[in-house]
């Protein structure tokens, strides 16, 4: 970049690259290879001994997939990032680059529901327990802390449920501990910064927002280099403990010529290597094309939400609104407190007639699209009693927050008065 800057606009457009230097291309090329020659045999000692940082094979690290890393870390003013095949791929790598069999970390209850399934039976499965805490009261993550506890894990903005999380208030809890506070800030880009609040790790699925065109699935993993590994070393076994997988590599010194990267540096070169879930540099390309306008967009679905949510709270078949413009109390003034410049542009209502009126209305859609996806340019909407949720029990719906007439909106960047058209019918129906 030619200029050290911290403002958005300016950072997915330039950051971490100028043009290629061989060919002078300005666009960021797609680098559909899957080895690179080395200079020679001191240059290859030199990369797998990570006494230089380089490419080696695609598995682990790409020219494509790197711009994009360099730029999810400068927006979220992070010290490194991590391209991953998926935001699956990036939950699970964010706890386990931490957590052996017997460990333990603690998540909110409130959470999209793929990772509520991934942390509550498959990580079980591999011996890590999640343990589940109502953030209401940021003191439950204290009291579920005990000595085998090596994270906090948390979304922004949860989804379905749209509850903002109190990040300061949870991070500072955590440091006093020596538990890192690991954000899935997806739903939130550009409004809110979680390493701004004390948050150590930054993860997003970049199918959604960062993309912005429902086109290419990923993830991301971005450490704030902001948390001292090495201050609790018991804690943290997978980094200050001799790494038999990498020579004896003990992360947090092996890092220091390079810089507080421990966490996404083991995450590379070890998880990443391993289990193998790296982006394609096809898909790095598509996120980056939608990163460039990300700024734009995310004010345009603001804008968009604001007013529908007003709308909808209007509505006589509109029992409930869910969007921070709408609550008052401890969740307006979280809104408040960590996000700037909008509150997000998903919307959740619950429509009075149950789950027969919110099937009716899905049905009687026109324009909105009927996908489970968030984050689309275009405007979404998923009914979960009869998708996502039509399978859990009314105990378990009601800990998602969803009810049997709840309805999820992803609002996009369509003109206002078509997106209100297209709802106002749809009530109507319904």
């Amino acid at each position: 970049m030619t200029a050290d800057t911290t403002n958005p606009e300016t950072i997915v457009l330039h950051g971490g690259y100028r043009n290629d230097p061989v060919t002078g291309a300005v666009a960021v090329p797609i680098y559909q290879t899957t080895s690179y020659q080395f200079n020679d045999a001191q240059h290859a000692e030199n990369l797998f001994a990570l006494k230089e940082l380089g490419n080696i094979y695609t598995r682990i690290m790409n020219p494509t997939a790197d711009v994009l890393e360099q730029r999810l870390a400068a927006l979220e003013g992070g010290v490194a990032a991590l391209a991953l095949g998926s935001g699956q791929a990036a939950s699970m790598y964010a706890v386990m680059n931490l957590c052996r069999s017997g460990d333990n970390f603690v998540s909110s209850t409130d959470l999209y529901g793929g990772t509520w399934n991934l942390f509550a039976n498959t990580l079980k499965d591999f011996g890590v327990e999640a343990r589940f805490v109502d953030p209401a009261d940021p003191e439950n993550f204290a009291k579920a802390t005990d000595d085998r506890t090596r994270c906090y894990y948390a979304e922004t903005l949860p989804n379905p449920k749209l509850n903002v999380f109190p990040i300061k208030e949870v991070a500072d809890i955590g440091r006093g501990l020596g538990v890192p506070l690991i954000m899935d800030n997806t739903a939130c880009p550009i409004i809110c910064r979680p390493f701004d609040h004390g948050a150590a790790v930054v993860m997003y699925s970049t199918t959604k927002y960062l993309g912005g065109h429902g086109t290419s699935i990923g993830g991301m993993l971005v450490d704030g280099g902001n948390f001292d590994w090495e201050a609790h070393k018991e804690r943290f076994p997978t980094l200050n403990e001799p790494d038999p997988s990498y020579h004896g590599a003990v992360w947090t010194e092996a890092v220091k010529p390079l810089g507080p990267i421990a966490f996404i540096l083991r995450a590379r070169v070890v998880l990443l290597r391993d289990v193998g879930a790296a982006p394609s540099p096809f898909n790095s390309f598509q996120t980056i094309q939608g990163l460039e306008t990300l700024p734009l967009r995310m004010r345009a679905h603001c804008e968009n939400a604001v007013k529908v949510a007003d709308y909808l709270a209007g509505h006589d078949k509109v029992q409930t609104v869910i969007y921070p413009n709408q609550q008052d109390g401890e969740m307006r003034r979280r809104a408040d407190a960590y996000m700037n410049g909008g509150y997000g542009a998903l919307v959740g209502f619950e429509l009075a007639g149950g789950k027969e009126a919110g099937a009716a209305f899905i049905n009687s859609l026109n324009m909105f699209y009927h996908v489970a996806n968030i984050g689309d340019a275009r405007s979404l909407a998923i009914h979960p009693a009869t998708t996502t949720h039509s399978q859990l029990s009314a105990e378990e719906q009601e800990q998602t927050g969803v009810t049997p007439g709840y309805v999820r909106l992803s609002i996009g960047i369509e003109h206002i008065d078509d997106i209100i058209a297209d709802l106002d019918q749809a009530l109507a129906a319904t």
